[in-house]
């Protein structure tokens, strides 16, 4: 049965007590209405900035199905790389997830699937969960390449896995037209994406884990627009940016499944 998330990408906002007082005032009200309380049982995700993490896993010990993820690692497991962080450090800190391939690591920082795919791989050898993101530019979408663009990225990306690696795996759909823009992409969009990259994983790992993998979408999604998105068939939840960085509306959003 596919696990249904609601994962929050603070991205590169909030200080440390600004990001404790989020976290908190989320977790306690998650504590007042536990997730497997509401409606699919969700899983929730922060992935906040590095700073953050080791508070972040303190605040959210104890609460099931909440979890802390990095939103970067360096493809290296150590070295001189001034500014990195690897993905052991991040283990190190009892952090169980990270995101991998972020549109806004793609296209303002140049990492290409193969940087990706490296990514990846020392994120799984040091047991950490990974969003993989994938996600079409406006113009990539205008000359209709948006399905052959996701097809690549997948299978350049993260289709080297293994299946029990890859079942460990997240995928995450992000328009990037629609990312910050406050263009969402209709739920009809929405569904049609996910419907075809569970396709591409059913014919490269078999329908079984196909039918029990996670996708989440990514891309402008708020409290307002959640519930017809999750409604879709092959929407499990969201990879949540700037709707996440208020607490209240966070929580409705996890509240929408």
């Amino acid at each position: 049965m596919r696990k249904k998330i609601a994962a929050g990408n603070w991205k590169m906002n909030t200080t440390v007590d600004e990001g404790k007082k989020l976290a908190k005032d989320i977790c306690d009200m998650i504590a007042k209405k536990p997730l497997k309380t509401i409606n699919g049982n969700p899983g929730v995700i922060f992935f906040t900035p590095f700073v953050h993490l080791i508070e972040i896993s303190k605040i959210i010990d104890g609460l099931d199905g909440v979890y802390a993820g990095a939103q970067n690692c360096h493809s290296k497991p150590s070295g001189a790389f001034t500014g990195e962080v690897s993905a052991s450090m991040i283990k190190s800190a009892g952090i169980t997830h990270v995101l991998v391939g972020h549109s806004e690591r793609r296209n303002l920082f140049n990492e290409n699937n193969k940087m990706l795919a490296a990514k990846a791989s020392i994120a799984v050898e040091n047991d950490l969960k990974i969003v993989f993101c994938c996600g079409e530019l406006l113009d990539e979408r205008e000359n209709e390449k948006h399905f052959d663009v996701i097809r690549n990225q997948l299978k350049e990306g993260l289709f080297w896995m293994d299946e029990r690696s890859f079942s460990n795996a997240l995928i995450a759909y992000e328009p990037v037209w629609a990312i910050g823009t406050g263009v969402n992409a209709t739920p009809g969009q929405a569904q049609e994406m996910h419907a075809f990259i569970r396709k591409q994983i059913a014919e490269k790992y078999g329908k079984k884990i196909a039918e029990n993998f996670t996708i989440l979408y990514g891309g402008s999604c708020n409290s307002k627009n959640a519930k017809q998105l999750f409604k879709q068939e092959d929407v499990d939840g969201g990879l949540i940016g700037g709707a996440s960085l208020k607490a209240g509306e966070f929580f409705k959003i996890v509240q929408s499944f």
